[in-house]
């Protein structure tokens, strides 16, 4: 356990998202205090490729963590939480403190062949059986080999024995830390590849077959605990939380008993389903996962992962130009009764579960000389709940019904939208009071690290609340006709 500051009273987190980074302050009781936010700068070299630059990371996180406090008073800060973007990995020189390269984003296909290869090769089952994963350019394995081989600066450090690597919660706090911390909590290193799932170690067997020196990689901890203590703020604070941004959102969605599940709608989309202490197996392709860890305890969740859904709406916006604010698509999708035929399937970044095929691009079908933007926005919405449908249908085959769906994410804030969603599932839909359940996840893990909650349990039951709840009003023939049309969509898009 963390010893907090005297009088703090605070929770500070840091959200290390896709496509911003943001510091918030909560207060025990779960209320935003205060919440400030910087851009990140989304670097596509080559068709496929997404790239960050990890000391941009770096200044945006430490310029929000600063801002943020001084805002609410660093004395009242009790301890500070971190949760970030998966599977992007980070590549860093450990007596410099600079990274040596970009880092290579969880969206980020270069690896696919690799992956692809390894699948002929037989690789996969033995991945699964070990990792909860399957082959895919998604997960950092793959991305650290490909780095080390391509990239002579990230070889160069290795070779010198200065290289470290790690997801973005690592790298922060070895930078919070000041270079004495190189960690990564369970939740994350479960995303690599590298880890097996059972233990919470790194599998000498995985690191050997990704070509993977387990001298480079952090120590994996709990999610909660005396994780590092930073000085960035002037005085010592503790960090007592840490987990992947998919994790704490379940967290903060109080999904804290087996058969609960969240959907987090940011980027992409994320579900996950709590399926208690022992790492459930899917046989539909769905992915298993640490939910947290605690006191060398893990709990293990299904998840379902979609690629593409709040960058969707940005590529209307930005790729299309039929936006000119997000905020617009639930007046659009609201002016038309249905969506006139038009189905959009979003893979922009190739699909994800249930699917898992990165070679596979978006398609728009049913267009017609009456098609409206409208339209198109409609059906881009549609998308988000059939995508969730057939993670929902997943889980529902491997032996986990859907009673009801937490939801979170900015996307969410949108009421047709989370309509929809309850209509396309065909079960009830709610939406928390504070739908930035990312950071509060991080915020209760943090306060059972610093000894302020005596649990998950007790965390939640202070500062997680439900605002409201969307029951379904189709009628399940319509429901039923959707889904087909979109499975027709979907067969199209898949590559043979």
């Amino acid at each position: 356990m963390a010893t907090t500051p005297p009088g703090a009273n605070l929770l500070l987190v840091l959200d290390a998202g896709t496509t911003s980074t943001r510091a918030i302050a909560f207060t025990q009781g779960g209320e935003i205090v205060a919440n400030l936010g910087k851009p990140i700068t989304q670097h596509y070299p080559r068709p496929g490729w997404v790239e960050h630059d990890a000391g941009e990371i770096w200044r945006a996180s430490r310029d929000c963590l600063i801002e943020v406090a001084d805002i609410v008073g660093v004395p009242r800060v009790a301890a500070i939480a971190i949760t970030n973007q998966r599977e992007t990995v980070v590549f860093w020189d450990r007596v410099s403190g600079e990274p040596v390269a970009p880092a290579i984003v969880w969206q980020d296909r270069r690896t696919a062949e690799a992956c692809a290869a390894l699948q002929a090769a037989g690789h996969e089952a033995m991945v699964q059986a070990v990792t909860g994963l399957i082959l895919d350019p998604y997960f950092s394995g793959t991305k650290i080999r490909w780095a080390l081989d391509n990239w002579p600066a990230v070889a160069a450090a290795q070779t010198a024995g200065r290289l470290l690597v790690g997801t973005v919660e690592s790298w922060l706090i070895w930078k919070l830390s000041a270079g004495t911390r190189h960690i990564t909590d369970a939740t994350n290193a479960s995303r690599t590849l590298l880890m097996n799932l059972a233990a919470c170690k790194w599998s000498p067997e995985l690191l050997g077959l990704f070509g993977v020196p387990a001298g480079i990689l952090p120590q994996i901890t709990d999610c909660a605990g005396a994780l590092a203590t930073t000085a960035l703020l002037g005085q010592e604070i503790p960090i007592t939380g840490s987990a992947g941004d998919q994790q704490a959102a379940a967290i903060g969605q109080a999904c804290l008993s087996p058969g609960q599940l969240k959907a987090t709608y940011g980027t992409g989309c994320f579900l996950l389903a709590h399926t208690g202490p022992v790492a459930a197996k899917s046989a539909h392709r769905l992915l298993s996962t640490v939910a947290w860890r605690l006191a060398g305890v893990p709990a293990y969740a299904l998840e379902g992962s979609i690629f593409t859904a709040g960058a969707a709406v940005q590529w209307l916006r930005d790729g299309l130009g039929i936006i000119g604010d997000s905020r617009e698509t639930e007046a659009l999708a609201q002016s038309v009764p249905d969506s006139g035929g038009v189905v959009f399937v979003p893979a922009l970044a190739g699909m994800g579960a249930p699917h898992w095929q990165p070679g596979a691009r978006g398609t728009l079908t049913g267009l017609s000389g009456g098609t409206t933007r409208a339209h198109i926005v409609r059906a881009t919405l549609e998308a988000m709940g059939q995508q969730t449908a057939d993670l929902v249908d997943a889980l529902a085959a491997d032996g986990v019904p859907a009673e009801k769906l937490r939801v979170d994410g900015g996307m969410v804030a949108n009421d047709w939208l989370c309509q929809d969603l309850a209509d396309s599932l065909g079960i009830a839909v709610e939406r928390p009071r504070v739908i930035e359940t990312t950071a509060l996840g991080a915020a209760m893990l943090a306060g059972v690290g610093a000894g302020l909650f005596a649990d998950l349990h007790t965390a939640a039951a202070a500062m997680a609340a439900p605002d409201r709840t969307f029951t379904p009003v189709a009628a399940p023939e319509t429901r039923a006709a959707r889904r087909a049309g979109w499975a027709r969509a979907v067969r199209q898009t898949l590559v043979p």
